[in-house]
């Protein structure tokens, strides 16, 4: 199984991936925790070469602003491990840290709009 984004399978997959935690929007009149109905899975790396780095950005690019794209992930919850391909994902831009022997360090990537 790989991460994959648009059927294109990432160059590097990265040293970790998480779901990240919902935030609570509300309280309902029963005190039970109202949250928002996606999710946001987050991609790291400590250190990216220049040829995955540029992939990462021309996915971006393909639907950054106004489009959506579909990105197979660890399927949220899952036991086994397994991959699942969710649709109408939104990519955020990739956050990096500074150059170093000609690799990008801290290279974060953010996928938000997951509907699980």
């Amino acid at each position: 199984m790989a991460y994959k984004i648009n059927g294109t399978t990432l160059l590097l997959n990265p040293e970790t991936g998480a779901w990240r935690p919902r935030n609570i929007l509300n309280l309902d009149g029963n005190g039970y925790a109202i949250y928002p109905p996606s999710r946001e899975f987050e991609m790291k790396w400590s250190f990216m070469d220049l040829a995955s780095y540029d992939q990462m950005i021309n996915f971006w690019l393909a639907v950054g602003a106004t489009g959506s794209a579909v990105v197979e992930l660890p399927q949220f919850g899952a036991d086994p491990y397994a991959f699942k391909a969710y649709s109408g994902c939104a990519l955020q831009e990739p956050t990096v840290g500074p150059y170093f022997q000609g690799f990008i360090s801290s290279v974060t990537f953010l996928i938000t709009n997951i509907r699980t």
